[in-house]
């Protein structure tokens, strides 16, 4: 049975989890060009975004980092230094893969910042749709650790998404949480907790 609440504590006691698959850096045509072939053969994708921290009242920053994975590989995409690929968009606005993150609403608003004619389709929100079926925790750390049985590590998350180049730990942060969003929800689905959800 996957508990639907879990304490700080018992995240905290959980052995270090994290994606053991292969990590691409989207940097140019020949990787965007892979990158788009291997998602659009998918049927669900994990999704996430990372932005630059801002410490100061008032400032923002647009989003730097686009992350989309399968159970394999995990695509990382500076969209601060490249833009917001068509080859991505294509991924992002399928009605046929389904696209799952975790509080995916800021990210698609961030996304859609930087790109207003950006039309998303069939996003599956962990923390919203999760709540509808019981669960009393949710985000990626909760939800890993409950579905999972590991913790992951969010030491990167406020670390500089704008840097010229990101550090190995930066890109194993990033690749975790999206790869982290699909198995949750994969493990799921697969249990049955999601049923209610899918007969709507």
């Amino acid at each position: 049975m996957i508990p639907l609440k879990i304490s700080k504590q018992e995240v905290n006691g959980m052995e270090l989890g994290a994606f053991d698959g292969e990590i691409v850096l989207v940097n140019d045509q020949k990787s965007l060009r892979r990158m788009e072939k291997d998602l659009l053969s998918q049927s669900f994708v994990g999704f996430d975004t990372e932005t630059r921290p801002a410490f100061r009242r008032g400032v923002s920053h647009d989003v730097a980092l686009l992350q989309l994975a399968t159970k394999k590989t995990a695509y990382l995409i500076r969209l601060n230094e490249m833009g917001f690929p068509e080859e991505a968009k294509a991924v992002l606005e399928s009605a046929r893969i389904v696209k799952v993150g975790a509080a995916v609403r800021d990210d698609i608003k961030a996304l859609k910042k930087i790109s207003p004619g950006f039309s998303p389709d069939a996003f599956f929100d962990l923390n919203e749709e999760l709540k509808r079926v019981g669960f009393l925790n949710v985000g990626v750390r909760n939800l890993s650790a409950m579905v999972l049985g590991i913790r992951i590590s969010k030491s990167e998350q406020v670390s500089n998404w704008e840097a010229p180049a990101l550090t190995e730990k930066q890109l194993l942060y990033a690749a975790t949480d999206a790869w982290a969003c699909l198995e949750i929800f994969l493990k799921l689905y697969s249990e049955g907790y999601l049923d209610e959800i899918f007969s709507m």
